[in-house]
């Protein structure tokens, strides 16, 4: 079983897949994350974010494991990534990487903004995750002030629509709902009831398949 969940910046799909994982006993892949660890080798470089060359050879050299997500967090990086996933043959240097660990004998999760789309479109089932910007903004805030961070929320909220529009308009990749994704809306759920409603969705696909 491969479970894809894909949904904008702060729309709770990590959360979610964290959770299922658990539940299920499958080994997650967090894909931004990749995306993230590009934009950091090419910071710590002193390399431009938007340098292709550069960005392609950093991808190429990821592996699945050794991240060290304390690295990766925050606005800064968050922003640094979503430049990064704009370059199409960045994102084409990480597509088999995701495939590779989606081809797990028995099964994966897996979060991002294209899993369903272009990573893994047999997956089964497909969901897709979202909430209002008003929502992400206050559960980002929320995040970054836990972290340590100055989160102002006129600024965060501004980020993210920022990464919205990116994101959407993006010629490789953009982010949309795959045709037969479930779109589940989180903007007036708690974790628990997020959860929950995607155990149901999970284990109606499996019900169907079987």
């Amino acid at each position: 079983m491969i479970i894809a969940i894909d949904g904008p910046a702060a729309s709770g799909k990590g959360t979610l897949a964290r959770k299922l994982a658990r539940h299920f006993g499958l080994p997650h892949l967090d894909t931004g994350l990749l995306y993230r660890a590009t934009a950091r080798t090419l910071m710590s470089s002193g390399r431009d974010l938007s340098c292709k060359e550069a960005a392609v050879a950093a991808a190429q050299g990821l592996a699945l494991t050794g991240f060290d997500e304390n690295l990766l967090r925050g606005r800064e990086m968050a922003e640094a990534a979503s430049i990064v996933a704009a370059i199409p043959e960045v994102r084409a240097a990480l597509v088999e990487l995701q495939r590779a660990f989606a081809r797990d004998p028995g099964g994966a999760v897996l979060d991002g903004r294209d899993i369903g789309t272009v990573i893994c479109p047999e997956a089964c089932p497909k969901i897709f995750v979202t909430a209002s910007a008003d929502a992400r903004a206050t559960r980002r805030a929320l995040e970054l002030r836990a972290q340590g961070e100055t989160a102002d929320y006129a600024a965060v909220l501004a980020d993210i629509v920022k990464r919205d529009e990116r994101d959407k308009n993006r010629a490789a990749a953009p982010l949309l709902a795959a045709k037969d994704a479930i779109v589940l809306d989180t903007t007036t759920l708690d974790a628990e009831a997020a959860f929950q409603a995607a155990l149901a969705i999970v284990m109606g696909c499996a019900g169907s398949a079987g």
